[in-house]
C-alpha cells in the first residue's frame, strides 16, 4: 500500500512500476474506484458518481470505502483473490484509512512515499487544483497523518522519479519473491 500525501508522486511511481511489471502475473496495480472526474488528476482510476458508488456499495463490489478530502475511494473485490492466492498487490491508499485497510487486509505494508515540504507545496501549487490556503491545510493534515502508521519502507521522492522509482521496482521484486513480509 503506498501512502503519502498529494502530489507525493505515487501515481506516478505505480505507472511507473506497472510497465516495469506489465508481463508479471503475481502483481496486481489496483485501480480505485473514486467519485471524480475521470479527466481530473493524472490517476488511473474508475470514475463514478456518488450515486454510482452508492449502487456499487449496494452491489458488494467493493473490498473496501473510504473517505477522504471530500471524495469516495472504493478498491474493487478482485484484490482479495489475488491476495488469497498469495500474491501481491499495489495500490494507492490512504493514510488516514489506514487503520481501516489493515482491518481489512492484516497482511497489507505500508510503503510510505515522501517529499520535502518545499517540494510537496511547489508541485501542488503547479497541478492548480487548489488555492494556496487549501495546499497549506494539505501541507498540516500531511504531517499529522504521516504519524499514523509504520512504514515498512519509506521512499524519499524529493529528487530525480528515477531514484524513487527504482527502490519502489526492487521492493516489489522483493516482495514478489517472498523476500518481505
Amino acid at each position: 500500500m503506498l501512502l503519502g500525501p498529494s502530489g507525493s508522486g505515487k501515481d506516478t511511481l505505480i505507472s511507473s512500476a506497472r510497465s516495469e511489471f506489465a508481463q508479471c502475473p503475481d502483481v496486481l496495480f489496483v485501480r480505485r474506484v473514486i467519485t471524480r472526474s475521470a479527466d481530473a488528476g493524472n490517476e488511473d482510476h474508475i470514475a463514478l458518481s456518488e450515486a454510482e458508488f452508492d449502487a456499487a456499495i449496494d452491489e458488494g463490489r467493493f473490498a473496501l470505502t473510504w473517505a477522504a478530502n471530500g471524495l469516495r475511494y472504493g478498491l474493487p473485490r478482485g484484490i482479495e483473490a489475488h491476495l488469497a492466492a498469495g500474491k501481491v498487490a499495489v495500490v494507492n491508499g490512504s493514510r488516514g484509512a489506514w487503520n481501516v485497510i489493515r482491518q481489512v487486509f492484516p497482511s497489507a505494508v505500508a510503503v510510505e512515499i515522501k517529499v520535502d515540504p518545499g517540494t510537496l507545496a511547489r508541485r501542488l501549487q503547479a497541478r492548480g487544483r487548489e488555492s494556496a490556503a487549501e495546499i497549506e491545510a494539505r501541507l498540516v493534515r500531511g504531517a499529522a497523518l504521516a504519524a499514523q502508521f509504520e512504514p515498512e519502507l519509506v521512499i524519499d521522492n524529493s529528487g530525480p522519479v528515477e531514484t524513487a522509482r527504482a527502490a519502489l521496482i526492487d521492493y516489489i521484486r522483493k516482495s514478489v519473491a517472498g523476500q518481505v513480509r
